[in-house]
This record gives structure tokens, sequence and C-alpha cells, in this order.
């Protein structure tokens, strides 16, 4: 058995585990994640660069509309967690048939509700650009964009439930592996459907590489197609490989019921409310944004693009909180579940910190690898040099968040998001954006990322959110 497995058993076994084991451990269940965020990242330069070199107008209409893309992204997540919150505790208290049972039931409610999800998507793709105030040159390709994202929607859905299983299962590795595959498969997909027909010199020959010529809408498929193989993957390791869920030879009902259910939507529905106020945010960003111009679009997106480059510890050490104090807490070790807490929060800081440090001296030189334009090279560049004071609280709200969610305490964090994002970043962005253009928005976000970390520490600080009726059971 491998290391990772008998300290993870040692969790759900009562056993002790000494620093030097929690750091050890917390660090194995993160190095895959970070390592697929890296590459997640660096993909997405690739893949946004090759739109970027259509134009400002095609980086504008994704741009356009990728904030109400991140909203419904999230109600997708939300979801999902809700399920495999409760697994992680069954497993945490050696109970994988519970934990079985939990995930069939949330394998049929993710389904229903992606398909949902998807139908409203494409219902309002023709009218969303305008609602989002977008120009009249880039409505059409925003539109189509759009209408392809929400088509792919269920096997995006699917994807994201399977990776949060695995992840609370405390399998790391192969969530990671398939995401990298995701991303090497959205390149290779997005190279032969955004071009059309070209002559390219490779080695000093020349030969002809075939191009559907979609533009936006190619770029939109093929991330679609490279979803929908992940989820595929994924279904497969999870339902048949792994070793705690694999339902394949444990016969079992999907049939919801009541108890189950009502535990999802306790921790799923203070998410949702989350993912409203944050990406709803994001949504009336657009639209403080939108009337600034292409160039300014064009740059928003992209320097967020950029910015994702500090993430990746974060978002790893996150999904590493999750499961350590899910399982810690279904096995009724608070003390553990503190200690994880405090471990991932400054292992996380002090990773996102120093990616900023390179974010910040390196700017201008990430910026030019996303697009062409030299206005939109140089606004964005100025974006990151400011947000990379930002990303210390940043990180600390994305680490603790994840700790929050292994405990079943999303209702608290969401309220903090709501009068964090709402009250400190919109209301300062509404009044810095008409004075100081996109920068005055940025300036709005750097505000809001710091008290954010900050109402976040204070939070963890304290016990109240490990005392949930999740881990009362």
């Amino acid at each position: 058995m491998k290391e990772k497995d008998i300290l993870l058993d040692n969790i759900r076994q009562g056993l002790p585990l000494g620093i030097a084991e929690q750091v050890r451990l917390t660090l194995m269940l993160c190095a895959p994640a970070i390592l697929a965020q890296l590459a997640s990242v660096l993909l997405q330069f690739i893949d946004a660069s090759m739109v970027g070199s259509l134009g400002a107008g095609p980086s504008a209409s994704i741009g356009l509309v990728s904030t109400t893309t991140w909203l419904m992204g999230g109600f997708c997540i939300a979801l999902g967690q809700g399920f495999s919150v409760q697994v992680a505790h069954k497993l945490g208290s050696n109970d994988p048939s519970a934990a079985r049972i939990i995930l069939r039931q949330g394998l049929l409610v993710v389904v229903i509700f992606s398909l949902i999800l998807s139908l409203t998507g494409i219902s309002i793709a023709s009218v969303l650009p305008h609602w989002l105030g977008g120009e009249e040159s880039i409505r059409s390709d925003a539109s189509a964009y759009f209408r392809m994202y929400a088509l792919f929607l269920p096997a995006m859905q699917l994807g994201f439930f399977g990776v949060t299983m695995l992840q609370c299962s405390g399998d790391m590795k192969i969530p990671s592996l398939l995401n990298i595959l995701m991303c090497v498969l959205d390149v290779i997909f997005n190279f032969f459907l955004i071009f059309p027909t070209r002559e390219i010199s490779l080695f000093g020959l020349e030969f002809t590489m075939p191009g559907a010529g979609m533009g936006v809408r190619g770029a939109a498929l093929g991330t679609g197609l490279a979803e929908a193989v992940t989820a595929c993957l994924v279904l497969y390791f999870l339902l048949v490989r792994n070793r705690d869920l694999a339902i394949v030879g444990h016969g079992g009902s999907f049939r919801p019921t009541r108890d189950i259910l009502s535990r999802a939507f306790q921790i799923s529905g203070p998410m949702w409310l989350q993912n409203l106020v944050m990406r709803g945010a994001y949504v009336a960003s657009t639209l403080i944004v939108a009337p600034l111009g292409a160039v300014s679009i064009a740059a928003n997106s992209f320097a967020i693009i950029a910015e994702s480059f500090c993430y990746m510890p974060g978002y790893g050490m996150a999904d590493a909180a999750t499961t350590l104090v899910g399982q810690s807490l279904g096995a009724k070790r608070r003390d553990l579940a503190k200690s994880f807490s405090r471990i991932t929060l400054y292992l996380g800081v002090g990773m996102m910190v120093s990616l900023a440090v390179v974010m910040y001296f390196g700017a201008g030189a990430i910026m030019s690898l996303l697009s062409s334009d030299p206005d939109v090279v140089a606004l964005g560049a100025r974006c990151l040099r400011l947000e990379a004071f930002a990303e210390a609280g940043y990180a600390a709200s994305i680490v603790t968040f994840g700790a929050f969610v292994g405990a079943g305490d999303t209702k608290v964090p969401a309220l903090l998001n709501l009068i964090s994002v709402w009250a400190v970043r919109i209301a300062l962005a509404v009044i810095l954006t008409p004075k100081f253009g996109l920068m005055g928005y940025w300036i709005a976000m750097f505000v809001e990322l710091n008290v954010r970390g900050a109402l976040f520490v204070w939070r963890i600080r304290g016990d109240k959110w490990m005392k949930t009726s999740l881990t009362d059971q």
C-alpha cells in the first residue's frame, strides 16, 4: 500500500499523525493537483493566444460571456460538492458502503440538473451578449461561443462530479492526470478547429495543415470535445477502478433519499448563493468594463487568465484541505482537522506569494504570450503588477474555503463573500472605473481580495466552522 493510503487509513482508524506526517500527507495530496493546475494554466495560455492571434474582437467576444460561463460552471461545481463532502465524511468513518450510496444518488441528480442548465443556456445564447452590453460587432461570435459552451455543459458537470468524488477519496493523481489530458486535447482540437487550412513551415519543410477555420466557434467546440472525452475517463476510474467508491460489482439503487438530498442541499445551497454572489459580481463587472471598449475587455480577460498563474498552488491546497478536513471530521478528530486547516493555509499562502513575485516582474512578458496587440499587453501588465500585492489575501480565502467545505460549513463563508464582493469590490468599481478606466476596476479588486482574505482568516481561527450538522451525525 502506498504511503499516502497508509496515512489516510491512519486518519480513519484513529491512529496518531505527527506534524511531519501531516505536512507530508498534505504535500502528497496537493502536488498532483498543483501540477494539473500548472498544465491547465500553461495550456490556457496557449488556448487564449490562439484566439488572441485573431485580434482583439474575437478575444473580446469570449471575454464578454466568460463571466456567465463561470456562473454556470460554479453551479455545477457546488452541486457536486454537496455529495462529495458527504462521501469524504463517510470514508473518514470507514463506511465505504454508505459512501457508494451517496455517490449513486449524486450521479443521478447531477445528470438531471446539468441537462436543465444546458437547455437554459442554449435558450438565452442569442440575447446574452446584448444583456451584457457588448458591442454589436462582437455579439454574433459571443452568442455562438456561449451556445456551444451550454451544449457541452452535461459533460463538464459529470467531469466536475467525478473529479471531486475521486479527490474526496484521497485520489488526487488520476484527476490531475486527466485534467492535464483534457488541456492537451483542448489545444489539439482548437489547433485544427479555430484556424483555416494553411501552409506551415517546420524545420525547413513546407506542408499544408488542414483546419476548419471556425474561429471563436472552433474554440468552444474544441473545449467541449475535450471535456466530453475526459468526463468518460473520469467516470471509468471512479465507477470501475476506485478502491473505495467503485460501484461496478456493488448492487444498489440510484433513487434519491430525503436525508442524503437534504444534506447535499444544505451544503450546496449556500454554495449556490455564493456562486450567485461571486459570479453575479463578475457579470456585474462585465457590465462595468464592457463600455470601456474591446481593448479593455480583452486586457481584462487576458489579465485574469494570466493571474491564474498564481492560483495554482492555492486551488491545489484547497482540494487537499477539503479532503483532509472532511475525512478527519468524519473520523471525529477535530484537533487533526484544525491542524490540517493551518498547514494548508500556511503552505498555500507561501506558494502563491512566491508566484506573485514572478508575476510582478514578468507581467509584460506573460501578457505578450496571450495577445499581439500592444495596447492590450500594456494595459493588462499594469493590472497584473497591482494584483500581485493581493495574492496573499486571495490565497488565504481560497485555501480556507476548501477547509470550510470539508467541514460542510458553507453558510457563513457565503455571507462573508457577499459582504466582501458586493460591498467592497462592486461598490468601489462603480466609483473608480469611470474615473480610471480598467485600472479603476482592478484597484477595487485589489482592495476586495485583501479584505476577503482577512475575513476568512478571522473565521478559521475559531472552532465554530467545524460544528455543522454533518459533523454532528
